[in-house]
Protein backbone atom coordinates (compact mmCIF):
# COMPACT_ATOMS: atom_id res chain seq x y z
CA UNK A 1 0.00 0.00 0.00
CA UNK A 2 1.46 3.31 -1.33
CA UNK A 3 1.75 6.17 1.65
CA UNK A 4 2.54 9.25 -0.67
CA UNK A 5 1.16 12.18 0.46
CA UNK A 6 -1.23 14.42 -1.90
CA UNK A 7 1.39 16.72 -3.01
CA UNK A 8 3.87 13.80 -3.88
CA UNK A 9 1.08 11.94 -5.79
CA UNK A 10 0.40 15.45 -7.73
CA UNK A 11 3.93 15.91 -8.83
CA UNK A 12 4.27 12.59 -9.68
CA UNK A 13 1.18 13.51 -12.18
CA UNK A 14 2.44 16.77 -13.29
CA UNK A 15 5.77 15.19 -14.40
CA UNK A 16 4.07 12.14 -16.02
CA UNK A 17 2.31 14.32 -18.50
CA UNK A 18 5.23 16.46 -18.95
CA UNK A 19 7.41 13.02 -19.90
CA UNK A 20 4.26 12.48 -22.18
CA UNK A 21 4.67 15.27 -23.83
CA UNK A 22 5.90 14.47 -27.61
CA UNK A 23 9.70 15.25 -28.19
CA UNK A 24 8.99 16.99 -31.62
CA UNK A 25 7.05 19.88 -28.84
CA UNK A 26 9.92 20.23 -26.62
CA UNK A 27 12.62 20.36 -29.39
CA UNK A 28 10.44 23.01 -31.15
CA UNK A 29 10.02 25.12 -27.47
CA UNK A 30 14.05 24.52 -26.90
CA UNK A 31 14.54 26.13 -31.18
CA UNK A 32 11.98 28.97 -30.29
CA UNK A 33 13.86 29.57 -27.01
CA UNK A 34 17.22 29.87 -28.80
CA UNK A 35 15.75 31.51 -31.97
CA UNK A 36 14.59 34.36 -29.31
CA UNK A 37 17.78 34.70 -27.71
CA UNK A 38 19.45 35.01 -30.99
CA UNK A 39 17.46 37.97 -32.08
CA UNK A 40 16.80 39.70 -28.66
CA UNK A 41 19.85 42.33 -29.02
CA UNK A 42 18.08 43.72 -32.25
CA UNK A 43 15.68 45.13 -29.97
CA UNK A 44 18.04 47.11 -27.49
CA UNK A 45 20.45 49.35 -27.67
CA UNK A 46 23.80 47.98 -28.74
CA UNK A 47 25.37 49.87 -25.76
CA UNK A 48 22.69 49.70 -23.38
CA UNK A 49 23.12 48.37 -19.54
CA UNK A 50 20.26 45.43 -20.75
CA UNK A 51 22.77 43.96 -23.20
CA UNK A 52 25.61 44.21 -21.13
CA UNK A 53 23.35 42.44 -17.99
CA UNK A 54 22.64 40.13 -20.98
CA UNK A 55 26.31 39.10 -21.29
CA UNK A 56 26.87 39.02 -17.99
CA UNK A 57 24.41 36.22 -17.87
CA UNK A 58 25.67 34.08 -20.62
CA UNK A 59 29.17 34.22 -19.30
CA UNK A 60 27.39 33.30 -15.69
CA UNK A 61 25.60 30.09 -17.34
CA UNK A 62 28.87 28.86 -18.98
CA UNK A 63 30.50 28.88 -15.16
CA UNK A 64 27.03 27.52 -13.61
CA UNK A 65 27.20 24.69 -16.31
CA UNK A 66 30.44 24.01 -15.27
CA UNK A 67 29.91 23.91 -11.72
CA UNK A 68 27.07 22.03 -12.45
CA UNK A 69 29.61 19.16 -13.34
CA UNK A 70 31.31 19.20 -10.16
CA UNK A 71 28.32 19.17 -7.57
CA UNK A 72 25.10 18.20 -9.97
CA UNK A 73 26.41 15.21 -11.75
CA UNK A 74 29.39 14.34 -9.44
CA UNK A 75 27.69 15.14 -6.14
CA UNK A 76 30.94 17.06 -4.82
CA UNK A 77 30.66 19.99 -2.95
CA UNK A 78 32.66 22.61 -4.69
CA UNK A 79 33.11 26.07 -2.15
CA UNK A 80 35.77 27.18 -4.23
CA UNK A 81 34.46 27.79 -8.24
CA UNK A 82 35.70 31.36 -7.89
CA UNK A 83 39.53 29.89 -8.54
CA UNK A 84 38.67 28.62 -11.81
CA UNK A 85 37.52 32.04 -12.55
CA UNK A 86 40.03 33.83 -11.46
CA UNK A 87 42.81 31.22 -12.99
CA UNK A 88 40.95 31.57 -16.36
CA UNK A 89 41.02 35.78 -16.23
CA UNK A 90 44.66 35.76 -15.42
CA UNK A 91 45.59 33.60 -18.69
CA UNK A 92 43.65 36.11 -20.46
CA UNK A 93 46.08 38.76 -18.71
CA UNK A 94 49.21 37.07 -19.62
CA UNK A 95 48.63 36.15 -23.14
CA UNK A 96 46.61 39.20 -23.95
CA UNK A 97 48.00 42.17 -22.75
CA UNK A 98 51.32 44.42 -21.46
CA UNK A 99 51.59 42.92 -18.53
CA UNK A 100 54.92 41.24 -19.35
CA UNK A 101 56.09 44.16 -21.19
CA UNK A 102 59.90 43.27 -21.33
CA UNK A 103 59.31 40.16 -23.31
CA UNK A 104 61.21 39.92 -26.14
CA UNK A 105 63.32 42.60 -25.16
CA UNK A 106 59.96 45.18 -24.82
CA UNK A 107 59.34 44.56 -28.53
CA UNK A 108 56.46 41.78 -27.20
CA UNK A 109 55.00 38.88 -29.41
CA UNK A 110 51.80 39.10 -31.16
CA UNK A 111 50.37 36.38 -32.95
CA UNK A 112 47.04 36.37 -35.31
CA UNK A 113 45.98 39.45 -33.49
CA UNK A 114 45.71 42.89 -35.60
CA UNK A 115 46.44 46.00 -34.76
CA UNK A 116 46.67 48.35 -31.76
CA UNK A 117 47.74 44.93 -29.90
CA UNK A 118 49.92 43.21 -32.58
CA UNK A 119 52.44 46.81 -31.98
CA UNK A 120 52.07 46.77 -28.60
CA UNK A 121 54.59 45.32 -25.53
CA UNK A 122 53.85 42.36 -23.63
CA UNK A 123 51.91 39.13 -25.18
CA UNK A 124 49.00 39.54 -27.29
CA UNK A 125 47.58 36.08 -28.73
CA UNK A 126 44.62 35.61 -30.82
CA UNK A 127 41.63 35.08 -27.89
CA UNK A 128 40.67 31.52 -29.27
CA UNK A 129 44.34 30.23 -28.35
CA UNK A 130 43.85 32.03 -25.12
CA UNK A 131 40.54 30.20 -24.55
CA UNK A 132 42.45 26.82 -25.34
CA UNK A 133 45.32 27.51 -22.90
CA UNK A 134 42.36 29.17 -20.30
CA UNK A 135 40.98 25.37 -20.76
CA UNK A 136 44.02 23.54 -20.21
CA UNK A 137 45.45 25.63 -16.61
CA UNK A 138 41.98 25.34 -15.07
CA UNK A 139 42.09 21.55 -15.83
CA UNK A 140 44.96 21.13 -14.72
CA UNK A 141 43.75 23.35 -11.69
CA UNK A 142 40.35 21.75 -11.05
CA UNK A 143 42.88 18.10 -10.71
CA UNK A 144 44.93 19.75 -8.22
CA UNK A 145 42.47 20.92 -5.94
CA UNK A 146 40.61 16.96 -6.29
CA UNK A 147 44.02 15.35 -5.12
CA UNK A 148 43.28 16.19 -1.85
CA UNK A 149 39.52 15.43 -1.75
CA UNK A 150 39.70 11.85 -2.85
CA UNK A 151 39.50 10.23 0.58
CA UNK A 152 36.81 12.67 1.74
CA UNK A 153 33.32 13.07 1.57
CA UNK A 154 30.72 15.77 2.26
CA UNK A 155 31.22 18.56 4.46
CA UNK A 156 35.32 17.68 4.12
CA UNK A 157 35.33 18.17 0.59
CA UNK A 158 33.44 21.44 1.21
CA UNK A 159 36.01 22.56 3.26
CA UNK A 160 39.07 22.13 1.10
CA UNK A 161 37.50 23.65 -2.24
CA UNK A 162 36.68 26.89 0.20
CA UNK A 163 40.07 26.39 1.18
CA UNK A 164 41.78 26.45 -2.39
CA UNK A 165 39.42 29.65 -3.28
CA UNK A 166 41.00 31.22 -0.37
CA UNK A 167 44.04 30.45 -1.42
CA UNK A 168 44.03 31.46 -4.77
CA UNK A 169 42.04 34.61 -3.62
CA UNK A 170 45.05 35.72 -1.76
CA UNK A 171 47.51 35.21 -4.62
CA UNK A 172 45.93 37.39 -6.62
CA UNK A 173 45.85 39.83 -4.18
CA UNK A 174 49.37 39.51 -3.02
CA UNK A 175 50.80 38.47 -5.98
CA UNK A 176 52.89 41.21 -7.29
CA UNK A 177 55.62 40.55 -4.91
CA UNK A 178 55.95 36.68 -6.10
CA UNK A 179 58.82 37.27 -8.74
CA UNK A 180 57.88 35.02 -11.81
CA UNK A 181 59.28 35.05 -15.86
CA UNK A 182 61.00 37.96 -15.12
CA UNK A 183 57.83 39.76 -13.54
CA UNK A 184 55.19 39.62 -11.38
CA UNK A 185 52.58 36.88 -10.50
CA UNK A 186 49.81 39.01 -10.67
CA UNK A 187 49.41 42.96 -10.64
CA UNK A 188 48.69 42.77 -6.65
CA UNK A 189 45.61 45.19 -5.24
CA UNK A 190 46.06 47.16 -8.83
CA UNK A 191 45.09 44.05 -11.11
CA UNK A 192 45.78 44.04 -14.44
CA UNK A 193 44.40 46.43 -17.07
CA UNK A 194 44.75 46.72 -20.81
CA UNK A 195 43.80 43.29 -21.34
CA UNK A 196 42.84 42.83 -25.48
CA UNK A 197 39.77 42.44 -26.87
CA UNK A 198 38.32 39.59 -28.48
CA UNK A 199 40.20 39.64 -32.20
CA UNK A 200 38.25 36.96 -34.57
CA UNK A 201 39.38 36.15 -37.86
CA UNK A 202 37.25 37.76 -40.51
CA UNK A 203 35.14 39.74 -38.04
CA UNK A 204 37.76 41.93 -36.47
CA UNK A 205 38.35 43.20 -33.11
CA UNK A 206 35.02 43.51 -30.71
CA UNK A 207 34.53 47.04 -29.75
CA UNK A 208 33.57 48.50 -26.01
CA UNK A 209 30.52 50.27 -27.22
CA UNK A 210 28.70 47.90 -29.52
CA UNK A 211 27.97 45.01 -27.30
CA UNK A 212 26.47 42.40 -29.14
CA UNK A 213 29.07 40.79 -31.10
CA UNK A 214 30.11 40.24 -27.10
CA UNK A 215 26.71 38.61 -26.64
CA UNK A 216 26.25 36.85 -29.81
CA UNK A 217 29.50 35.22 -29.01
CA UNK A 218 28.85 34.58 -25.50
CA UNK A 219 25.78 32.75 -26.70
CA UNK A 220 27.67 30.80 -28.93
CA UNK A 221 30.06 29.37 -25.56
CA UNK A 222 26.35 28.80 -24.17
CA UNK A 223 25.60 27.01 -27.35
CA UNK A 224 28.96 24.93 -26.97
CA UNK A 225 28.91 24.04 -23.53
CA UNK A 226 25.65 23.10 -23.74
CA UNK A 227 26.36 20.59 -26.13
CA UNK A 228 29.74 19.81 -24.19
CA UNK A 229 27.33 19.06 -21.25
CA UNK A 230 24.58 16.83 -22.27
CA UNK A 231 27.24 14.48 -24.36
CA UNK A 232 29.11 14.34 -21.01
CA UNK A 233 26.03 13.41 -18.84
CA UNK A 234 25.01 10.64 -21.68
CA UNK A 235 28.61 9.45 -21.93
CA UNK A 236 30.45 6.97 -19.90
CA UNK A 237 31.71 9.29 -17.66
CA UNK A 238 28.68 10.89 -16.98
CA UNK A 239 26.96 7.64 -15.89
CA UNK A 240 30.13 7.20 -13.58
CA UNK A 241 29.64 10.24 -11.96
CA UNK A 242 25.83 9.92 -11.67
CA UNK A 243 27.02 6.54 -9.69
CA UNK A 244 29.37 8.43 -7.77
CA UNK A 245 26.70 11.29 -6.63
CA UNK A 246 24.13 8.20 -5.71
CA UNK A 247 26.00 5.78 -3.66
CA UNK A 248 30.50 6.30 -3.89
CA UNK A 249 30.61 2.62 -1.97
CA UNK A 250 27.82 0.74 -4.24
CA UNK A 251 29.91 2.97 -7.77
CA UNK A 252 33.17 1.09 -6.01
CA UNK A 253 31.64 -1.91 -5.72
CA UNK A 254 30.78 -2.41 -9.30
CA UNK A 255 34.27 -1.24 -10.89
CA UNK A 256 33.65 2.75 -11.44
CA UNK A 257 37.30 4.19 -10.60
CA UNK A 258 36.83 6.67 -8.24
CA UNK A 259 39.60 8.41 -8.01
CA UNK A 260 39.39 8.82 -12.24
CA UNK A 261 36.12 9.22 -12.11
CA UNK A 262 36.33 12.37 -9.39
CA UNK A 263 39.47 14.02 -11.09
CA UNK A 264 37.85 14.04 -14.72
CA UNK A 265 34.67 15.60 -12.83
CA UNK A 266 36.97 18.64 -11.08
CA UNK A 267 38.97 19.10 -14.35
CA UNK A 268 35.89 19.01 -16.63
CA UNK A 269 33.95 21.69 -14.49
CA UNK A 270 37.27 23.71 -13.83
CA UNK A 271 37.77 24.05 -17.63
CA UNK A 272 34.53 25.53 -18.34
CA UNK A 273 34.50 28.13 -15.45
CA UNK A 274 38.30 29.12 -16.56
CA UNK A 275 36.99 29.94 -20.15
CA UNK A 276 34.15 32.11 -19.23
CA UNK A 277 36.93 33.84 -16.83
CA UNK A 278 39.13 34.93 -19.66
CA UNK A 279 36.17 35.53 -21.69
CA UNK A 280 34.50 38.21 -18.68
CA UNK A 281 38.52 39.46 -18.72
CA UNK A 282 38.41 40.37 -22.15
CA UNK A 283 35.14 42.15 -21.89
CA UNK A 284 35.76 44.03 -18.46
CA UNK A 285 39.55 44.96 -20.38
CA UNK A 286 40.61 43.77 -16.64
CA UNK A 287 41.16 42.14 -13.87
CA UNK A 288 40.42 43.05 -10.40
CA UNK A 289 41.54 41.15 -6.93
CA UNK A 290 37.84 42.34 -5.53
CA UNK A 291 36.32 39.77 -8.56
CA UNK A 292 37.48 36.67 -6.82
CA UNK A 293 35.85 36.73 -3.30
CA UNK A 294 33.77 33.60 -2.07
CA UNK A 295 30.51 35.11 -2.29
CA UNK A 296 30.79 35.20 -6.10
CA UNK A 297 31.31 31.52 -5.34
CA UNK A 298 28.21 31.29 -3.17
CA UNK A 299 26.53 33.03 -6.13
CA UNK A 300 27.60 30.74 -8.74
CA UNK A 301 26.38 27.52 -6.46
CA UNK A 302 22.69 29.19 -6.19
CA UNK A 303 22.30 29.04 -9.74
CA UNK A 304 22.85 25.49 -9.63
CA UNK A 305 20.86 24.89 -6.55
CA UNK A 306 17.73 26.84 -7.95
CA UNK A 307 17.70 25.48 -11.46
CA UNK A 308 18.14 22.14 -9.98
CA UNK A 309 21.48 19.97 -9.17
CA UNK A 310 22.48 18.18 -11.84
CA UNK A 311 19.69 19.25 -14.79
CA UNK A 312 21.51 21.33 -17.54
CA UNK A 313 18.44 23.31 -18.47
CA UNK A 314 17.45 23.84 -14.31
CA UNK A 315 21.16 25.19 -14.23
CA UNK A 316 20.49 27.57 -17.17
CA UNK A 317 16.88 28.66 -15.95
CA UNK A 318 18.71 29.51 -13.00
CA UNK A 319 21.83 31.28 -13.99
CA UNK A 320 19.46 33.90 -16.34
CA UNK A 321 17.20 34.32 -12.77
CA UNK A 322 20.34 34.40 -10.41
CA UNK A 323 21.97 37.33 -13.48
CA UNK A 324 19.02 39.11 -13.18
CA UNK A 325 18.86 39.45 -9.85
CA UNK A 326 22.29 40.44 -9.26
CA UNK A 327 22.42 42.52 -12.21
CA UNK A 328 19.18 44.14 -12.10
CA UNK A 329 16.90 43.84 -9.79
CA UNK A 330 18.74 44.46 -6.64
CA UNK A 331 20.75 47.35 -8.07
CA UNK A 332 17.95 48.98 -10.02
CA UNK A 333 14.54 48.61 -8.73
CA UNK A 334 14.76 47.09 -5.06
CA UNK A 335 18.18 49.14 -4.25
CA UNK A 336 16.39 51.71 -1.98
CA UNK A 337 14.18 49.69 0.05
CA UNK A 338 15.70 49.49 2.82
CA UNK A 339 15.32 53.60 3.01
CA UNK A 340 11.96 53.03 2.99
CA UNK A 341 11.75 51.65 6.14
CA UNK A 342 14.59 53.90 7.70
CA UNK A 343 17.59 51.20 7.39
CA UNK A 344 20.96 52.66 5.81
CA UNK A 345 22.18 50.55 3.23
CA UNK A 346 21.85 49.45 -0.20
CA UNK A 347 20.35 45.46 -0.61
CA UNK A 348 23.69 45.16 -2.96
CA UNK A 349 25.74 45.50 -0.26
CA UNK A 350 24.34 42.43 1.25
CA UNK A 351 23.74 40.08 -2.01
CA UNK A 352 25.82 37.43 -0.72
CA UNK A 353 23.67 36.89 2.37
CA UNK A 354 20.94 37.16 0.35
CA UNK A 355 22.36 34.50 -2.03
CA UNK A 356 22.57 32.31 1.21
CA UNK A 357 19.08 32.89 2.43
CA UNK A 358 17.89 31.80 -0.87
CA UNK A 359 19.78 28.31 -0.83
CA UNK A 360 18.78 28.18 2.83
CA UNK A 361 14.72 28.60 1.30
CA UNK A 362 15.28 26.60 -1.06
CA UNK A 363 16.14 23.24 0.60
CA UNK A 364 13.12 24.39 2.77
CA UNK A 365 10.79 24.89 0.35
CA UNK A 366 11.38 23.18 -3.29
CA UNK A 367 15.30 20.88 -2.57
CA UNK A 368 14.87 19.85 -6.35
CA UNK A 369 14.49 22.98 -7.97
CA UNK A 370 12.85 24.56 -10.65
CA UNK A 371 13.70 21.98 -13.38
CA UNK A 372 14.85 18.69 -11.79
CA UNK A 373 16.64 16.38 -13.57
CA UNK A 374 14.82 13.37 -13.50
CA UNK A 375 16.81 10.91 -11.21
CA UNK A 376 17.20 13.54 -8.71
CA UNK A 377 13.46 14.24 -8.74
CA UNK A 378 12.52 10.57 -8.22
CA UNK A 379 15.14 10.02 -5.21
CA UNK A 380 13.55 12.81 -3.65
CA UNK A 381 9.96 11.73 -4.58
CA UNK A 382 10.64 8.50 -3.23
CA UNK A 383 11.82 10.03 0.60
CA UNK A 384 8.40 11.80 0.77
CA UNK A 385 7.18 7.98 0.57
Amino acid sequence: MSTAGPGALRRGAIHASLRGAPRSARHAVIAAGIAAAVILPLFVGEGSIALHNMVLAAAYVVMALGLNIVVGFAGLLDLGYVAFFAIGAHVAGYFGSAFWDNVAGGDGIAFLVGEPAASMPGIHLNFLIIFVLAAIATTIAGVVIGVPTLRLRGDYVGIVTLAFGEIVGQIVANGRDIQFLGGSLTGGPQGISGIDKIDLPFLGRFGALDLRPWYWFALALVGLMLFINFRLRDSRIGRAWIALREDEGVAASVGVPIVRTKLMAYGAGAALGGVAGAFLASYFSIINPNQFTFSFSIFILTMVVLGGMGSIWGVVVGAIILSAINNWLLPRVLHDLPAKVGLDFDLSEISAGIYGFLLVLLMLVRPEGLLPERRHRMALELQER
